[in-house]
This record gives structure tokens, C-alpha cells and sequence, in this order.
């Protein structure tokens, strides 16, 4: 298992949000109604979880957040249900779906009501990202289906519900799991490397990311121990980039051909973000980057999820210099 101990020097201690972290700033009586609420969610997600394996049917969604949000949270919860014989409908962003599959590249999900990708339009943030308007009425019709049926529906777009106890319910043993998708989307063996180009916003420095990287110097200073170097992710998340030598610009709004890059590559680079959890599905090593010094926020989350899906551990890099160090270690 992952040991938390080697990554203690890069964390902020007590920023984990589990369940208690939601109650401390606030006073008795809302210690109170807090308690009721994590109570009532604790019993919805039992039942919900209960009926849906013993009617082997159920409604989930909508997942409208971001990417870390939906590898760490959302496609394990879904494989589980997929492995233990429950039909799904579920409705979550289409970019999604080359994710959605087992290992022979069949669909897991039995109905998929699709969102369109909007994140080209509106910032995402966890689960609470507040689409178009004509997605917004695909999401509320759903629900209406969702809700009308016979089988169990588990509605996600509650916040505190998802935040503070879906998430953590989930790190119980069993809950979750993970298909091994490298047997999908891996089409040729080679000593390859993947480069996340993520930006920000108009943010220049963020606790969570550092600060912004120069991707392509970063290309071209890895790109002497690999025999490829892509660099890949969706368009309106990524920085601008361009293909040169062996240093292959691929970035594209269709996951299969991100999936594909990842599950040829053998080392993925990418600042903290959902970006680093691909390793856990295309079997490849990951090297977290972040521009300058830490902790980092958020980091703590990051590890402690990842440590219920398996065995692979981040290896960080805090500047240009380490990242290269780092490479050139691999190569001999």
C-alpha cells in the first residue's frame, strides 16, 4: 500500500476532508444540524447501495465535475456496481465514456444519458459545476426518469452529501474498483513518456497546481531519454503547445486517444491534478510536478483516496532540474 509517511513533508497536516473536517469551524448548534445531515446521508448511501445489488438495476448521476473527481470517485464506485452484476443508467459527461469500459472494451454502463463537453464554457469544480442551461434541462430530466423509476436512484448533485460522506464511505474495503483499461487502449510497446500541459485558468499560481511550467523547455529536456514524448490532454484545460523532433503535440477532447497515449507511455508528468490518477488505470508511473515549493494543497486528499485503488506511488519534482534528475535515473 501506499505510504503516506514518505509524503508527510508535502502535505498541509489536518486538511483532509473527511467526514469531521465539515463540523470544525462551526458552533454547537450547527454541530447539530450538521450531525443530522451526515446521518441521513450515511443511511441513503447504505440503501441506495443495498437495493442496487439486490435489484441488480439503478439510476447514478449526474457527474458534471471535474476529471480527478470522476477517476477518483466516480468510476470506481460504478465499476464496483458494474462488477457485482448491477445495470446502470447513468448520466455524466460524454467525454467520458471511452473510461466506462472493462477490460475487453465493453461498456459498463447499461443506459447512458450523455452531457456534452461544456468545459470550454464554464470553470468545473468537484461536483458542483453549474453547466449550460441545455444541459442543465438533460441533467433535470434525469432525474425525473431517475426518480420515477423502479429502481434505486442515487443522486450525486447533493453537495454535502457527495463532499463529505459519499467520498469517504467509498474508502471502505470493497467499494471500489478498477478496471485495468491498458489492455483496451495499449497498442504498441515503447519507450514513450506523457506530458500534461494543464493550465489554470487566468491563474499564474495556485496552493494546488505551483506555479505555470513551460511545457515545451519541459518537452524538450525530457525528450532525449525517451524515444517519444506526447503531450496530450483536453484542449480548453491545456496549455498551447506544438509537435517538434520526437516530442508529439496530441492534445484532443476524445479520451481514447489520451487513454491511448497514457497506456503506450511507461511515465506520465502532470502538475496535481486528475491527470495524475491515469496511472492507476493505464498502468504507468506517474511523476507529480509542482513549481515551486511545498506543501501542497489538497495533496493530502489526493493520496489517501488513491491508496483504496492501489499499489502505484506518485514520485514529485518541484523544478525543472529534479524533473530531468528524475528521468535520466529511470533510463539507466
Amino acid at each position: 500500500m501506499l505510504n503516506l509517511s514518505k509524503e508527510t513533508k508535502y502535505i498541509i497536516k489536518g486538511e483532509a476532508t473527511t467526514v469531521f473536517f465539515g463540523q470544525k469551524t462551526l458552533n454547537l448548534f450547527g454541530k447539530v444540524h450538521y450531525l443530522i445531515i451526515i446521518i441521513k446521508a450515511q443511511i441513503y448511501i447504505t440503501l441506495f447501495y443495498r437495493n442496487a445489488l439486490k435489484k441488480k438495476e439503478c439510476y447514478y448521476g449526474p457527474f458534471k465535475g471535474e476529471f480527478g473527481h470522476f477517476l477518483l470517485h466516480n468510476l470506481p464506485f460504478l465499476t464496483n456496481l458494474h462488477k457485482r452484476g448491477v445495470k446502470i443508467h447513468y448520466c455524466g459527461m460524454e467525454l467520458h465514456r471511452p473510461f466506462l469500459v472493462d477490460e475487453t472494451g465493453d461498456s459498463i454502463i447499461y443506459k447512458y444519458y450523455p452531457l456534452r463537453d461544456f468545459f470550454a464554457e464554464v470553470p468545473s469544480r468537484a461536483n458542483e459545476t453549474i453547466p449550460p442551461k441545455d444541459v442543465q434541462e438533460v441533467i433535470a430530466d434525469f432525474q425525473e426518469i431517475a426518480k420515477h423509476s423502479r429502481f434505486p436512484f442515487f443522486n450525486i448533485a447533493d453537495k454535502d452529501m457527495y463532499w463529505f460522506v459519499f467520498r469517504n464511505w467509498q474508502l471502505k474495503k470493497g467499494l471500489q474498483s478498477v478496471y485495468n483499461l491498458q489492455k483496451v487502449y495499449k497498442t504498441r510497446t515503447e519507450n514513450s513518456c506523457v506530458i500534461f500541459p494543464r493550465k489554470k485558468g487566468n491563474l499564474t499560481v495556485t496552493p494546488n497546481n505551483g506555479g505555470p511550467w513551460d511545457y515545451m523547455e519541459l518537452a524538450r529536456k525530457v525528450s532525449p531519454h525517451f524515444d517519444k514524448v506526447y503531450i496530450t490532454g483536453h484542449p480548453s484545460m491545456s496549455s498551447d503547445v506544438f509537435s517538434e523532433g520526437n516530442i508529439i503535440a496530441a492534445l484532443s477532447p476524445d479520451n481514447k486517444v489520451i487513454l491511448e497515449c497514457c497506456s503506450n507511455g511507461n511515465l506520465i508528468i502532470s502538475q496535481h491534478s486528475g491527470a495524475v490518477h491515469m496511472g492507476l488505470y493505464t498502468n504507468s508511473d506517474v511523476l507529480l510536478i509542482f513549481n515551486g515549493s511545498p506543501p501542497i494543497k489538497g495533496l493530502i486528499d489526493t493520496l489517501r483516496f488513491r491508496k483504496n485503488l492501489g499499489t502505484r506511488e506518485i514520485d514529485f519534482a518541484f523544478n525543472i532540474d529534479e524533473i530531468v534528475k528524475f528521468v535520466s535515473s529511470r533510463a539507466k
